[in-house]
This record gives structure tokens, C-alpha cells and sequence, in this order.
């Protein structure tokens, strides 16, 4: 259903309802990374009775090219990712390859650039996950029908170069819309009271968040790690191999530490300062910011974005300062029950997050950027946090670990729950806005697509000639 869905063209409520950010990534079936020792049935032919197809060029993209077997590994990739397939014609599917052909190709006309540390840094995460998944990278290389690793790592490098294409194409046009409140408003007004969507049980959370505090001879000792890395980079090291290393940051040690940005990234102001102050190949001294210290290293500067690679190292909390930090937790939490002070007010003038602080302490959702959380899509650790809280209960002091290992302790609470409802105006504009976004944004992919076709060398050979495409590929 998922491609049927990218596939549709006119619009309607119920598609809008359902629709994710797919336009941001090149969608599950143009990554052709996972490979499994499972076999499936290949899905019927265009017409019940045609021969078996020979793998060759079914179709050109301006520079582009599609062979059916690049629709043979998109099932693949959708069965072994846990999709079916069994009601997705070879159509639908060389319809979608299509798109993604299109994307690429109109990045390279816009000029958007791909950097080959960029591909590198893909390529290696890539290949990490593959080996993990079938145990030895031959079998990758046998898989692609490739003679050798390198001769495998060139062919996927395109692949990926693509991929990224076609991602930052699509980010490119999505970014671009914006809406009205006059058009949300007429958004709304125009979807039959029968269709109005139903939005799940939500609340609202707050916490409080105290720090272990770290000693100075701990943050020191990180400080003179880092130098010492420095120091070995200067000399001759690899920065990237350094990351992969000793980096604590999950989100980019895999990749050589690497991240691209502009100022507009929403990165930690101290991190942003650091990486635009820096010119090509310079490498900072050691900084901090709440997540630990940092060193960073400029690869590129391209205009407004930078490409830099960056290691994060975090002192090591003592058992002392863990207990210290819960005391002190323990003391808010009692001020609060003896109605000495509020929630609100404990958290604006003792929580260690600064994110947090100036809003009493109320949580924002990272997916909607409002205050309200749908249980059935909240952060399962944050659910098993609140889900036995009564109104106006605070948590017992709650020790949490991030994803890149940092302790602290909160006190949690919540603040205000609403119960399942249809959609209403008034009280679901965040949503409501979100939903009329999205519907505009498909329009505008529709457009664009109307557009690009017209302007593009395009050729579809053999018997996809009969295909009923949603875009008009056929240009008839």
C-alpha cells in the first residue's frame, strides 16, 4: 500500500491522513543495501501468459537508465525490509523507479552538489549494516554479481550518489511550501464532516532535570584525550579513523564523525559557533557543550554549508556525583509534594535542561513541535515514564541514560491529557496545519512532476509501453 500510495495523484483526505515524510528519503525501495538469503516469488507479468522479460534497458531518464532487474531487487528490498508486495504490479513499481530517476536527474540540471566524503561516509555505514545482516562481505559482492569488493564498492557508490540526489531534490521542492492560515482554515473547511480524522488520546508532560555534577580533574582528563587526538591528526592521523574510534556521538562515529550543516541545522549554538569559525582543514581545540566535549574538523566550506568531521567525548560521571545529584533531585521533589513551590516553579529555577526551563518544564514533541504526545506514537521510554502516573502525580526520581551515554535524574509529571476526539479547529490547529502542509506539498510534487516530464528526455521501451502510469511518463 505504501507505494500505491506515492503512487496516487489526486489527492484525498484519508491519503493526506496516512501520508509520512516520504518525499525526504528516497523511500524504501530505491535502497537496494539489504541483502538476505531469502528467496520470493517474483510477482506475475504485465499480462497473465507474456514470456519471461531478458534483463536489459526497459527505460531512459535523461542520463538515467532502468533495467528490469532493478525492479526484480526493489521487491526484494520491500520483502526483506518485512512489506509485501503481492499487490504491487511491475508498473506501479517502474512507475516509482521513475520518480527517482527524475529527482537525480533534475538535482545534477539544479546543480546540487554530492560531495565524495559524503558518499564515503554513506558507503560505510552501508556496508557495516550489510555485513552484519549475511555475515561476509563476498557474499555482498556475489549478490551485486560484482567481480571484486572494489569493482562492488564503485557500482554502489552510484547507487548511493543517486539515492542522495534524489533525497536532496525532493527536500529541496518540500522545502519550499509554505501555508497560510487562510489556507489551513480552508483546508479544513472543505473536508466532509463524516471524513473529519479522529485524533488518539494525548497529554501533555513536564519534568525536571538535575545534572551530576563532574569533577574538574574528570573534565580535564577529557580535555587532554581530546588534545592528544588533535595532536595525532596534526601529525599525519586520519580524523575519520580517530571518530570511528573514540567518538561517543551514535549519529555520526559510524561515518567518520561526519555531518553536514548550515546555520540554519539545528545544532547546539556552541557547536555552530565553533564549526563556522573554522576554515577549510582546521581543526578546533576542545569545547563543550551539554552533551560532553567536542573537536572538530573542517572538510569543506561551500557557501553557507560546511562539511565537518567531529569527536565527542563525555566525562565519566562518579558514583559520588550520581548520588549527589539524586539527593538533590530528592529535595525539589519534596518541596514540591509540601506545596513549598510548583512544578513549574521547581523547574524554572532548579532543572539543569535548558531546552525545558523556561517553559516550566513542558516537554516539546519532536515530531509535531507541539506540547501534546499521542499515546500510541509516544517514545516507548517515555511512555513506561508517565503511563502509571495519576493527575498531579510527580515520578519518583528517574534515572535516564541518553543514547550517547549521559546520566541524569528527572522528576516527571503530567500536566494536562486530552481525551480521543474529532478533529476540532480551535484546538487541533498544530495538526490540522500539518495535515493542509502536507496536502500542499503533494500538490506541488504533482506539479512538479507535470513540469519536469515535458522537459525531459524520456523513453519507455517494450511492453511497459502499456502501463497505466499515475505521471505521464508515455508523454501521450
Amino acid at each position: 500500500m505504501l507505494l500505491k500510495k506515492l503512487q496516487l495523484k489526486t489527492i484525498d483526505y484519508k491519503l493526506v491522513l496516512t501520508m509520512c515524510f516520504l518525499f525526504f528519503f528516497n523511500s524504501i525501495i530505491s535502497a537496494q543495501e539489504i541483502i538476505k538469503d531469502t528467496v520470493i516469488q517474483k510477482p506475475v507479468q504485465l499480462q497473465s501468459g507474456q514470456k519471461q522479460k531478458v534483463d536489459g534497458i526497459i527505460a531512459n531518464v535523461g542520463d538515467y537508465i532502468v533495467l528490469d532487474s532493478d525492479i526484480d531487487k526493489a521487491y526484494l528490498e520491500i520483502s526483506a525490509q518485512g512489506g509485501s508486495v503481492k499487490d504491487i504490479t511491475r508498473c506501479q513499481m517502474l512507475g516509482k523507479l521513475l520518480e527517482d530517476k527524475l529527482y537525480a536527474h533534475q538535482a545534477i540540471q539544479d546543480s546540487i552538489v554530492v560531495s565524495d566524503a559524503e558518499i564515503r561516509g554513506m558507503m560505510d555505514d552501508r556496508l557495516n549494516y550489510m555485513i552484519q545482516q549475511v555475515g561476509d562481505i563476498n557474499k555482498v559482492v556475489a549478490y551485486y554479481k560484482k567481480n571484486s569488493v572494489e569493482e562492488f564498492k564503485t557500482y554502489f557508490s552510484d547507487i548511493l550518489k543517486e539515492q542522495k540526489l534524489a533525497s536532496e531534490m525532493t527536500k529541496k521542492i518540500v522545502d519550499a511550501v509554505e501555508i497560510t492560515p487562510e489556507e489551513v482554515r480552508n483546508f479544513f473547511k472543505k473536508i466532509p464532516k463524516e471524513e473529519l480524522p479522529t485524533f488518539g488520546a494525548e497529554m501533555e508532560v513536564a519534568q525536571i532535570v538535575v545534572e551530576p555534577k563532574v569533577s574538574a580533574e574528570d573534565e580535564q582528563k577529557v580535555k587532554d584525550r581530546l588534545n592528544a587526538i588533535r595532536k595525532d591528526v596534526l601529525e599525519g592521523s586520519s580524523f575519520a579513523t580517530k571518530a570511528v574510534l573514540y567518538s561517543q556521538d551514535p549519529g555520526s562515529s559510524p561515518n567518520g564523525g561526519f555531518y553536514k550543516m548550515t546555520r540554519k541545522t539545528p545544532f547546539v549554538k556552541e557547536f555552530k559557533d565553533v564549526a563556522f569559525s573554522l576554515g577549510e582543514g582546521e581543526i578546533s581545540e576542545p569545547f563543550k557543550t551539554n552533551f560532553g566535549y567536542h573537536i572538530i574538523m573542517v572538510d569543506k566550506i561551500k557557501g553557507q554549508e560546511v562539511e565537518l568531521r567531529h569527536i565527542l567525548i563525555a566525562p565519566t560521571v562518579s558514583e559520588t556525583a550520581l548520588k549527589d545529584a539524586k539527593e538533590r533531585i530528592t529535595n525539589i521533589r519534596n518541596k514540591i509534594e509540601n506545596k513549598e513551590i510548583t512544578f513549574a516553579e521547581a523547574a524554572r529555577t532548579e532543572s539543569d535542561e535548558k531546552e525545558t526551563r523556561a517553559n516550566g518544564g513542558t516537554l516539546i514533541n519532536p515530531n509535531t513541535q507541539d506540547t501534546r504526545f499521542e499515546l500510541t506514537k509516544m517514545d516507548p521510554t517515555l511512555y513506561s515514564q508517565v503511563s502509571n502516573l495519576k493527575d498531579n502525580e510527580i515520578s519518583q526520581p528517574v534515572l535516564n541514560t541518553d543514547d550517547k551515554g549521559k546520566k541524569t535524574y528527572k522528576l516527571i509529571t503530567i500536566t494536562n491529557r486530552i481525551d480521543a476526539h474529532t478533529a476540532d479547529y480551535a484546538k487541533d490547529y498544530t495538526k490540522i496545519k500539518e495535515l493542509a502542509l502536507k496536502e500542499k506539498q503533494i500538490t506541488t510534487i504533482s506539479k512538479w512532476f507535470d513540469t519536469k516530464i515535458k522537459d525531459t528526455y524520456i523513453k519507455i521501451i517494450g511492453e511497459y509501453r502499456d502501463c497505466n502510469f499515475v505521471y505521464n511518463w508515455l508523454k501521450k
